[in-house]
C-alpha cells in the first residue's frame, strides 16, 4: 500500500481507502467486519462513511453504515488503526436527496453539526473522527450528477463562514480532529478557504468529490485547486458504480447488483456511457489488463487524489479491487483512454 499527505495536515492516508455504502443494505454486519478486517490486512487505513448511510438512503436503515464500523471497533479495539471519516448530510431540495435525517435539520447551523456529529459519534462508539466532512453544500449549486450551474435566487443558505465557525468549535473540543468537504465547486472550495485564513478558522484537508474514467469534470477547475491549495481528492464512485468491471454491458443486469437493484443511479445508463465503457473495457482486455483494475488505477494514478474510495459487496470484489494498487498503465494505455476521453467526454457526470 501507499500512503499520502492529507491537505496540509499531519495524517497519511492509503492510497486506497474503503467505502461502506453498501453497509446495512447490500452487505450485512458480519460481511462488513470482514471486509473490515481485509481491508486493514492489506494496508488501507481510511474507512470512509457518513451518518446517511446505506445508500438508498431509507428512514428505516439511516445510520446502519455507521453502526457496523461502530461494533467492529468495539469488538477489535483498533481505532487507532485507522483514520476515521464521516459526513453530516445537508439540505435536502429534490427527491433524491434525504430529508428524514434529524427529522428534516439538515442545514448546517453548529446546532444541526453539533447534532449529527453527536450522533455519528454514538453510532461509531468513539469520541472523536479524524475527518468530518459536509456531504454536499448548504447553498443550491450543481453536484449529484448536475453538470452545470443554475443560479436559484433567494436561495436560503447557512453562510461558509458561519458553519466553519461551527466546524472550528467541534475542532477546538477535540471531537473532530480535521474538516473536509464533499461535491463542492471551485467557488465552495475558494470560500472555504478564504475564510479559513482570514478568520483563522480550520482549514479544509480535503473534497469528496465523484472521479472515474466516465466523470472527469474534476479536472475542470478542481484539479488545479487540489494541488495548488493542497486539498486532495477522495475520489469517489471510481467504478462508476461498477459499470466501469463491465458487467452491466449490452444490457446485462446481474442478481444483486446495485444497478439492478436500484433505478436511482440512471446517469451511468446513457447510450455514450456505454459506448464509452465498452471502448474503455476493449483497450484494457486487448493489454491485458482487468478492466475494473485498470479504472481503478487511473483513477489512484493521478497527482490531485490523495486516496481512492472502492467499495464492494462480496471479498472476491474487494480483493480485486485492493490488487489494483500494484498496478502502473502504460503510456499507449493512458493514451488510449485520453483518445477515448475525446470522443466521450464525461457522459456520466
Amino acid at each position: 500500500m501507499h500512503y499520502r499527505q492529507l491537505g496540509r495536515t499531519d495524517l497519511k492516508v492509503s492510497a486506497i481507502a474503503l467505502g461502506t455504502m453498501t453497509w446495512g443494505e447490500q452487505n450485512t454486519e458480519a460481511e462488513a467486519h470482514v471486509q473490515l478486517d481485509l481491508a486493514l490486512d492489506a494496508g488501507v487505513n481510511l474507512i470512509d462513511t457518513a451518518e446517511m448511510y446505506p445508500v438508498p438512503p431509507r428512514p428505516e436503515t439511516q445510520g446502519r453504515t455507521e453502526q457496523y464500523i461502530g461494533s467492529w471497533l468495539k469488538k477489535t479495539g483498533r481505532r487507532n488503526d485507522i483514520v476515521l471519516a464521516t459526513k453530516a448530510a445537508g439540505p435536502s431540495r429534490s427527491a433524491a436527496r434525504p430529508s428524514h435525517i434529524r427529522s428534516g435539520r439538515l442545514h448546517f447551523t453548529r446546532e444541526n453539526l453539533f447534532e449529527a456529529l453527536h450522533d455519528s459519534l454514538r453510532r461509531l462508539q468513539t469520541d472523536y473522527v479524524d475527518l468530518y466532512q459536509l456531504h454536499w453544500p448548504d447553498r443550491s449549486t450543481n453536484f449529484f450528477g448536475q453538470l452545470g450551474y443554475r443560479h436559484v435566487e433567494d436561495d436560503y443558505t447557512v453562510p461558509i463562514e458561519e458553519t466553519l465557525e461551527a466546524l472550528g468549535d467541534l475542532v477546538r473540543s477535540g471531537k473532530v480532529r480535521h474538516v473536509g468537504l464533499s461535491n463542492e465547486t471551485p467557488w465552495g472550495v475558494s470560500r472555504f478557504l478564504f475564510n479559513a485564513e482570514t478568520r483563522k478558522l480550520p482549514r479544509v484537508a480535503s473534497i469528496q468529490n465523484p472521479y472515474n474514467l466516465l466523470n472527469r469534470s474534476f479536472e475542470v477547475g478542481l484539479a488545479e485547486m487540489a494541488i495548488r491549495e493542497q486539498v486532495g481528492l477522495l475520489a469517489y464512485s471510481p467504478l462508476a458504480f461498477g459499470t466501469l468491471s463491465g458487467k452491466y454491458l449490452a444490457g446485462q443486469l446481474p442478481p444483486g447488483a446495485r444497478l439492478t437493484l436500484f433505478e436511482r443511479f440512471a446517469r451511468y445508463k446513457s447510450d455514450n456511457a456505454e459506448r464509452a465503457v465498452y471502448d474503455y473495457i476493449k483497450l484494457f482486455r486487448a493489454h491485458g489488463i482487468d478492466p475494473a483494475q485498470g479504472a481503478l488505477a487511473y483513477v489512484t494514478s493521478r497527482p490531485f487524489v490523495a486516496s481512492n474510495i472502492i467499495g464492494a459487496t462480496s471479498l472476491e470484489q474487494l480483493r480485486s479491487n485492493l490488487a489494483s494498487i500494484a498496478l502502473i498503465l502504460p503510456q499507449e494505455v493512458l493514451d488510449g483512454i485520453d483518445a477515448i476521453h475525446e470522443r466521450y467526454p464525461n457522459p456520466a457526470p
